[in-house]
């Protein structure tokens, strides 16, 4: 698929998809999936397509963090979920993330490591609470991560990348928002700052240094166009650093794109 695809290429997209869903479902013996839906675009863009692929079979978790999530993003969490007519529960995360503080024994870590730490334990908690969801009703947890993220390790590793099935995660944050657009997401979603919701007043584009637009530009022509670094940099007019800083990124993260390694033997 093009960066910026055609019509008839969202729609193909939009059946693909829709039919992958149902097969993984199907091939595991699951009753249905389970989807986080956070008040942004990729999350809305999957919750969308799972419900044309299960119907009712399908369960919504929407949890924020008190004090960090906004009433915005839980207002149009749960306004997408009932337009949809997906069933939903509010799961407060707030209390089980209190309770990590209060246990953990944080002096005895360096304290500039303990932000981002911190932050990773969020969406790790909800990941507990979306495989709780799934356990209870045999459903598959189904992720909402992007190829953007994904290539860059924009993501928690057994946080929002603890998941059965990642149905979106082969698109770029700009297809992400074409096909948001083809399916009927409400505007006032697809045009959100990006944001994992780690801290109050956190932004992609402001922690990856970049916006999303450059970034996929770039990931395009490095793993789509395979083009060297210094052809992707004449081609997108940018400095050939700024691409081989992106790269860099993308092979520093492998570790959280694939399975534990496993020591092997050959005896």
């Amino acid at each position: 698929m093009r960066l910026n695809p055609d019509e008839e290429e969202l729609e193909r997209a939009r059946r693909e998809i829709i039919s992958f869903i149902r097969e993984e479902v199907a091939n595991a013996g699951a009753q249905g999936g389970v989807v986080g839906i956070s008040g942004g675009i990729d999350s809305a863009l999957t919750a969308t397509l799972a419900k044309e692929a299960l119907g009712d079979n399908l369960l919504a978790l929407i949890m924020p963090e008190r004090g960090v999530t906004s009433d915005a993003d839980v207002r149009d969490a749960k306004e997408l979920a009932s337009r949809l007519e997906i069933p939903y529960h509010v799961v407060e995360i707030s209390p089980a993330v209190a309770e990590v503080m209060r246990s953990f024994p944080f002096d005895a870590f360096p304290e500039e490591q303990q932000k981002l730490a911190v932050a990773n334990i969020k969406p790790r908690l909800r990941m507990i609470n979306l495989y709780l969801a799934a356990n209870l009703k045999n459903l598959l947890v189904i992720g909402t991560g992007n190829k953007t993220e994904l290539l860059l390790g924009y993501f928690t590793k057994y946080g929002d990348g603890g998941v059965d099935l990642l149905p979106i995660a082969d698109l770029y944050k700009t297809q992400v928002r074409a096909l948001a657009r083809h399916v009927g997401v409400p505007e006032k979603i697809i045009h959100k700052t990006p944001s994992a919701g780690l801290w109050r007043g956190q932004a992609d584009e402001a922690e990856l240094g970049m916006s999303y637009s450059e970034l996929d530009r770039i990931l395009y022509a490095l793993y789509d166009e395979e083009l060297s670094p210094s052809q992707a940099a004449e081609k997108l007019n940018i400095s050939v650093e700024k691409v081989r800083a992106v790269e860099a990124r993308v092979k520093a993260n492998e570790h959280k794109r694939r399975m534990p390694r496993i020591k092997e033997f050959e005896w």
